[in-house]
């Protein structure tokens, strides 16, 4: 479906990133989103529940005691992996740890989509373009080939 584009270790220890422009555009486009919805009240929105999974299914005390020491953290985190994505998404070389960032923010946005579409391991990810949410999607798969590209460059 993807053709198969670069991202690798450089000698210096930093990653050459070769995505088209089109790419880095849908990118630089759909992170806002995630950090709009990230800054808003994303542990309530059932699309994010993967990103904010309940510690303590059967005791409401204590999911809440959780989330209060340990929410603005993880959304803090998450809002610095996006921003250092968008701050580095036309750059030809990021460091370790803007890979790393770049792992998160892309894990993150395709964590919540596939919360919203209900994707499983069943999942047909070649639906018709037609098919009302096709873009979503599209843009679903796109960063799972996105992803691996970015695991296999650090395994590397």
């Amino acid at each position: 479906m993807f053709q198969r584009r670069q991202v690798r270790r450089a000698r210096d220890g930093s990653f050459e990133v070769r995505l088209p422009d089109s790419e880095r555009r849908v990118l630089a486009e759909v992170l806002p989103q995630l950090r709009a919805a990230l800054e808003g009240d994303a542990s309530a929105d059932p699309g994010f529940k993967r990103l904010f999974p309940v510690a303590y299914a059967d005791d409401a005390e204590h999911a809440a005691e959780y989330r209060e020491l340990v929410g603005d953290e993880l959304v803090t985190k998450r809002l610095a992996q996006v921003d250092t994505v968008l701050a580095t998404v036309q750059a030809d070389r990021i460091t370790e740890d803007e890979l790393f960032a770049w792992m998160g923010a892309v894990n993150d946005l395709r964590l919540v989509l596939g919360t919203r579409l209900d994707v499983s391991e069943d999942t047909d990810l070649d639906v018709e373009p037609s098919h009302p949410d096709a873009p979503v999607y599209g843009l679903y798969a796109y960063l799972g080939f996105l992803l691996e590209l970015l695991v296999d460059a650090a395994a590397n």
